[in-house]
């Protein structure tokens, strides 16, 4: 055919001779006429082609080494099978012909390929995920196969049934034809929206628990999914970020019994597996009905939240609930925000601010509710105070007909007590403390609230175990962080009605702090101590897994009350946190690198031998040499240190503190070591400079506060340790940390002894450290745990781990 035949106009009609026929027609004649017929006419017909795409699976071959064919792998993948369909006649995406021939009646007609509209079709199958096979070296077809596209080269099944349940339907939508091989492995279910449904029965052997049956029905058949979706949560689990798969799906592949899939949305499936993992311990067995007790109860009410849509939320959900309505009432109570209104005791010598208010509501509720709980509000908001109110009310309802027993630190029972009366006075106490407490063991049946320490408790564990108590509440209750210590088993061991925890740190460096509470409180609602710590420990301090964050963040609130400062006490004043670096020079940064690199070549040498684990103790002591050296060279016990004279910490501190004297400021310093105090106040008795000091050795506790809120002196020296609780100093404005330390929380306590109800003046607290030392570094760990435990109280994610890397950080040359 010549080139002017080419320009012709398309519908014109012209005779062929056999020649051009054999040569236009080439090998693959397609129904030709008979050469007896002499010549043909052919006409040019413009034919719209339709794509159309075959779905299967084919052995690939992939190599893994970049390209040098050392590390070759051969997978099973899906491919795809692309042809275009003209008139009747399906031609693949890769036939080089431009046009071809069919024979019609007396005549021929001539159809030219469209190849304007098949690279459109081309380009919207590519913006889908297939990858042209072409394209792809490391990856190969086994030769003579037919497949064009392969589907995602480095997708796996979710990717593969999005594919199928998301772009097949867009795709038959736009005119394709798509077919699915018989054996295609990743073919979805046809429903849109399943019908899911929840049974809950009762648990024939053990009384309040529960047994949990999830999945949908489809076609009239019922699906339970919970062995899939655990499952999924396991492979999670082994590393498998569900946050981050579902980041980047359009659907979460859950696979049936027969074969095929059901496609989620990733939201979805991430809000239905924090569900179960509240109520899966991670067994061995894929469960086919999940068991929980009532205290666990709270998860079921975030069943309902998750299938709720706008037109669905007036009919009060998308999931069908069946069985036990009893349990499903329990978790609507749980989880629901007290309604019911309490009015504050009319004999109660005190006006309840209205987070106070609330906190005794919400007390009243775990109450009615039987279940123990965590008053965990920022320091200063008066958490002993709603205590008070909450056993005001119990008493006026008539329901302290036994005695409630408040236990806490050797420094508050007395404490209560001046509380208790002052605010009310009705309700009677005896403090079980000291040698002389014998004698009132007597008057425990008579009493309303019994007051001791856990030092006591310990002590006289059965005289306590004679008694069943109304209230158990546990002030400070980080003391029971241990579980292995005697305070935390005699806790336990003890009967009462009702548990409650006061604490403005439930986590201060691990989440088994808070299980330990918890496992005080309500046995049994995070499962035992050891499939908690794989559950949740390791996946977020060791992992920084924010979907086994978020889940244990809700599994606990219910039981939890924590309000800052800054959210409820609006009318304190601003408080302004402050970091001091200090340079390091001369003779003291001499004996710092000297201790440092000894140290390090030990630490290391244990390490290697030992391992991390088993050499703690001499790694802590070796860093608190730096540290010491950091404060002041005195209190380093070596010949080496002896010969260092000057402290550059020490010297800023005394013009620090001469400085804020000047301007009228009162200042609180906190040290966690005794004796760097002790040389503080030989400073400050060389510059005459009056002062308080309070330590672990110290008698009179309130004495020495009530000296210092009348004005004996402007500086008050306070070991970190003695003085974290329990004390209330807002005639102080200033705060001057002088050694950070690894417990943010116990750090921001100290500063809130200042910072609480009662302050009228803007606080500032001023943390002194020495710049490129293991203080700087441990500043960065303190800002690690602290996202740590606001990742529980508040939401916010974090990851916490003490590793061989940050050993190496901390024993780092100083700059």
């Amino acid at each position: 055919m010549s080139a002017a035949n080419d320009t012709a106009d398309p519908s014109a009609e012209r005779d062929l001779t056999w020649d051009e026929i054999d040569a236009l027609i080439g090998d693959d004649p397609m129904d030709p006429p008979p050469r007896d017929s002499g010549t043909y006419a052919a006409t040019t017909d413009a034919v719209a082609p339709r794509p159309r795409v075959l779905l299967r699976t084919e052995q690939v071959t992939v190599d893994r080494s970049g390209g040098f064919g050392a590390l070759m792998e051969t997978i099973e993948a899906p491919v795809v099978e692309l042809f275009f369909e003209y008139a009747g006649q399906r031609l693949a995406a890769c036939d080089p012909r431009d046009r071809f021939f069919r024979a019609v009646g007396g005549g021929m007609r001539v159809v030219p390929r469209d190849f304007a509209t098949e690279t459109r079709a081309r380009c919207v199958l590519e913006s889908f995920g297939a990858v042209d096979l072409e394209c792809l070296d490391s990856h190969a077809v086994p030769p003579g196969s037919r497949a064009h596209y392969l589907l995602r080269c480095d997708g796996d099944v979710h990717d593969y049934c999005s594919f199928t349940a998301w772009v097949v339907p867009q795709l038959r939508a736009l005119g394709w034809e798509v077919e699915l091989d018989s054996g295609y492995p990743y073919q979805v279910v046809g429903a849109d929206e399943p019908d899911w449904y929840a049974r809950v029965e009762p648990d024939e052997e053990r009384p309040d628990w529960f047994g949990l049956e999830l999945g949908v029905e489809l076609g009239g058949r019922r699906v339970n999914l919970l062995p899939a979706l655990v499952d999924l949560l396991d492979r999670s689990h082994e590393g498998t970020s569900l946050a981050r798969l579902a980041s980047r799906k359009k659907h979460i592949a859950v696979p049936l019994p027969d074969g095929r899939y059901l496609t989620v949305p990733p939201e979805q499936v991430q809000a239905l597996l924090r569900v179960i993992s509240e109520l899966y311990e991670g067994e061995d067995v894929e469960p086919e009905v999940l068991r929980f007790t009532t205290l666990q109860a709270g998860a079921l009410s975030r069943l309902d939240e998750i299938f709720v849509d706008d037109e669905a939320a007036d009919e009060g959900g998308a999931i069908r609930w069946e069985g036990s309505s009893e349990i499903r009432e329990v978790a609507e109570v749980l989880t629901s925000t007290p309604v019911q209104k309490v009015e504050a005791p009319a004999r109660l010598r005190a006006t309840l601010r209205s987070y106070q208010q609330t906190g005794v509501e919400w007390l009243q509720h775990l109450r009615a509710c039987g279940v123990g709980g965590i008053l965990a509000d920022d320091m200063g908001l008066g958490k002993t105070l709603q205590c008070i109110a909450h056993l005001a009310v119990e008493k006026e309802a008539g329901r302290l007909d036994r005695p409630a027993l408040v236990v806490a630190p050797t420094s508050l029972c007395r404490n209560w007590e001046r509380e208790i009366a002052k605010f009310a006075p009705f309700l009677s106490t005896v403090v079980l403390q000291g040698s002389k407490r014998h004698d009132r063991y007597a008057k425990i049946p008579e009493t309303d609230v019994v007051i001791t320490s856990y030092p006591i408790l310990v002590r006289d564990e059965e005289r306590f175990l004679e008694h069943e108590w109304h209230l158990l509440i546990l002030d400070e209750a980080h003391t029971i962080k241990n579980t292995r210590s005697r305070a935390h088993q005699s806790a336990k061991r003890l009967e009462a009605v009702h548990r409650l925890c006061i604490t403005g740190t439930p986590i201060e460096n691990h989440l088994g702090e808070l299980w330990a509470l918890f496992d005080f409180l309500n046995p049994g609602l995070l499962g035992d101590e050891l499939s908690f710590r794989r559950w949740y420990r390791m996946p977020i301090e060791q992992l920084g897994d924010e979907e086994r964050l978020e889940t244990l963040r809700q599994q606990v609130s219910p039981y939890l009350m924590r309000r800052l400062k800054q959210q409820v006490a609006t009318e304190l004043p601003p408080k302004t946190e402050l970091v001091r670096p200090v340079t390091l020079g001369g003779k003291q940064r001499e004996l710092y690198e000297s201790i440092r690199v000894a140290a390090h070549g030990e630490v290391r040498k244990l390490i290697a031998k030992k391992g991390l684990a088993a050499s703690t103790v001499p790694i802590l002591d070796a860093l608190t040499k730096l540290r010491q050296v950091c404060c002041d060279p005195r209190l380093v016990p070596m010949r080496a240190a002896r010969s260092v004279q000057r402290s550059a910490k020490y010297e800023l501190l005394m013009e620090l503190v001469e400085g804020q004297l000047g301007r009228g400021h009162r200042i609180l310093i906190f040290s966690q070591f005794t004796r760097m105090l002790a040389l503080i106040a030989r400073g400050l008795d060389e510059r005459q400079i009056g002062y308080l000091s309070l330590t672990g050795q110290s008698k009179d506790r309130q004495g020495l506060v009530d000296a210092y809120e009348g004005g004996r002196a402007d500086v008050f020296l306070i070991s970190l340790k003695a003085g974290g609780v329990g004390l209330t100093l807002t005639s102080a404005d200033t705060v001057i940390h002088y050694d950070p330390w690894w417990n943010p929380a116990a750090q921001d306590q100290a500063t809130d002894r200042a910072y609480r109800i009662g302050q009228t003046r803007p606080v500032v607290a001023y943390n002194l450290f020495v710049q490129g030392s293991v203080e700087e570094r441990m500043l960065a760990l303190q800002q690690r745990k602290r996202k740590l435990a606001q990742g529980i109280l508040s939401g916010a994610g974090g990851k916490l781990s003490l590793s061989e890397d940050d050993l190496e950080e901390l024993f780092a040359p100083l700059g």
